[in-house]
């Protein structure tokens, strides 16, 4: 066999059934091994859509997302969906070509060293210089994919090396020498957890993205054991139970109220598998200032990066939360249920910011959506305005139900994700949250959708505006707006139907339930177009860099 040969064979030995792409010179023989092949490729229209659709396939299923790309233009067009991976977390490969070895280093044509452009951005990233390192080498690349803390590994492939002929020799096994231990947690820290946990009288819990390496069940027995309040990142909305009462949502910037002040009168932390982001904290040094800080991670360099732990918890986390109970379990099991009822009370309804009674308000909108909304649906996000109000509703059956750009918040992700979802997913509902700005960034997989008959759905929240940006500008700039008015949109409605794609449209409140429950019962792919009001905000909001002392429910 050649060196593609021998990529399409070892993708076939990972199990890959699908992978995400864009064809062009210096990957070419790659293509032609895929031709008629069982790994199924997917043709987007655009790289950075292949590399999202990748990641929407391994958030929403947990497999390891492939994309491909060809050099230069094609590999650069990669960077920012393996820099969201690498933010959050999730396992994907992404395979480039590379122009012939005795171009490299000429600035040849389309010709990029995307080895140093993605070194900072990749778990680890690799350049074949031997055809017959290509077996070993992609079997490497999904291992490190998948194991310790998951993240995007990227494979360069010179041309030269993809038609080399290697004879025909078997697949290696996947390597272990080089594959991460499962870290665990030392059996001093967790004792040492335990008894601050049964010291405590207002301990709140922090579940973030570790959690969907097969933590969910543990968590929820975690919580239950304690009757504990607990708070969500938003990598983690749909950790806890959709019935569990001491669920107090996501906190953070744009976070419930209940959540942000429970961790802020908190006198101990447990954080669990979360990395202390600004979104999350705000102003460090005043965040859950009277907390002692439990800190359990597989990621050791995140411990006191941020926030100082006082318990430090190194190791996988369901093996974490498996020692924590056993722990517990064999003495006294103290319960936080009256504490968890005033946790409870410190929140509230979401603010309202409907500005006019006979204009459609988007969080209308998605009151009603996710009230209609299938048990097991699988949702996507974009980023902005859309993305939070979402977020503050949102009640998913799993973490894997729920995928958003949360670290790097990049528009253009919740479409081609809910693509590569459906695929992951193929008997679950899926839709995507999506907004005019972010949306427009990625309207041609439109195509994509059509092609391959992919049911996923797309509920568009259009006011006209870059909403966040804009929010921010009538708040923190003196209402001086700054390109953010997209007052010139389309007719998203006739451009779906231009592709095929059955479209919906809403502009008045009282047509709202009726057109959603249409769109989500309609079999194939569709697109709902709400016209929403401009200048409607998300509530509440504590601003950058400010504490839960700072929250702001409305407009001053």
């Amino acid at each position: 066999m050649n060196g593609a040969q021998a990529v399409v064979a070892t993708l076939e030995a990972e199990g890959v059934e699908v992978i995400f792409g864009y064809p062009g010179g210096a990957i070419m023989p790659m293509y032609d091994a895929l031709f008629q092949h069982p790994v199924r490729h997917v043709l987007c229209r655009h790289e950075a859509a292949a590399a999202f659709a990748a990641g929407g396939y391994a958030r929403t299923s947990g497999r390891v997302g492939v994309c491909c790309a060809t050099s230069g233009p094609g590999a650069t067009n990669l960077v920012t969906a393996l820099l969201d991976a690498y933010m959050d977390s999730v396992p994907l490969v992404a395979i480039t070509g590379q122009v012939r070895t005795e171009l490299m280093g000429t600035d040849g044509f389309q010709e990029a060293d995307v080895c140093a452009i993605t070194q900072p951005i990749t778990k680890q990233n690799f350049l074949v210089t031997r055809a017959e390192d290509i077996m070993p080498t992609l079997r490497e690349a999904f291992a490190l994919a998948r194991s310790g803390r998951p993240g995007p590994v990227l494979v360069d492939i010179p041309n030269d090396m993809l038609k080399a002929q290697i004879g025909e020799i078997a697949v290696p096994p996947a390597p272990v020498v080089r594959r991460a231990s499962r870290a665990r947690a030392s059996d001093e820290a967790v004792r040492e957890a335990v008894a601050r946990i049964r010291a405590a009288r207002r301990p709140v819990a922090i579940i973030g993205g570790g959690v969907r390496a097969g933590a969910v069940e543990a968590y929820r027995t975690f919580v239950s054991l304690l009757g504990l309040p607990h708070a969500s990142t938003i990598m983690a909305l749909g950790a806890a139970a959709q019935s569990d009462p001491n669920a107090l949502g996501m906190l953070g910037m744009h976070g419930l109220k209940a959540a942000n002040k429970a961790v802020q009168r908190a006198d101990l932390l447990i954080a669990l598998g979360m990395r202390f982001d600004d979104r999350v904290t705000g102003k460090p040094d005043r965040f859950a200032r009277n907390a002692t800080v439990i800190h359990a991670d597989i990621d050791a360099t995140e411990f006191n990066k941020i926030i100082s732990a006082d318990v430090s918890l190194h190791g996988d986390l369901r093996d974490t939360l498996e020692a924590l109970i056993a722990e517990l379990v064999r003495g006294h099991v103290p319960r936080f249920d009256d504490w968890a009822n005033e946790a409870r009370l410190l929140g509230g309804p979401l603010p309202s910011d409907r500005v006019e009674a006979q204009v459609l308000s988007a969080t209308d909108v998605l009151d009603r959506f996710f009230e209609a909304l299938p048990r097991e649906a699988i949702v996507t996000t974009d980023v902005g305005q859309h993305q939070m109000w979402a977020a503050q509703r949102a009640r998913p059956a799993h973490p894997r139900n729920y995928a958003t750009s949360a670290g790097l918040g990049a528009m253009g992700f919740g479409f081609p994700a809910a693509i590569g979802a459906q695929f992951a997913n193929p008997e679950a509902p899926v839709f995507a949250i999506v907004g005019d700005g972010g949306f427009q960034m990625c309207l041609p997989e439109l195509a994509t959708l059509r092609r391959y008959r992919v049911p996923a759905k797309v509920l568009l929240i259009d006011n006209q505006n870059l909403g966040m940006v804009r929010q921010w500008q009538e708040l923190f700039f003196s209402e001086r707006y700054s390109a953010t008015n997209l007052s010139d949109n389309p007719d998203f409605a006739a451009i779906a139907r231009a592709y095929g794609i059955e479209a919906f449209f809403v502009n008045a409140p009282g047509d709202a339930d009726a057109v959603i429950a249409r769109f989500i019962a309609h079999p194939g792919p569709a697109l709902l177009h709400a016209a929403c009001h401009p200048t409607e905000n998300v509530w509440p909001m504590i601003p950058a860099g400010m504490t839960v002392d700072d929250l702001m429910e409305a407009r001053a």
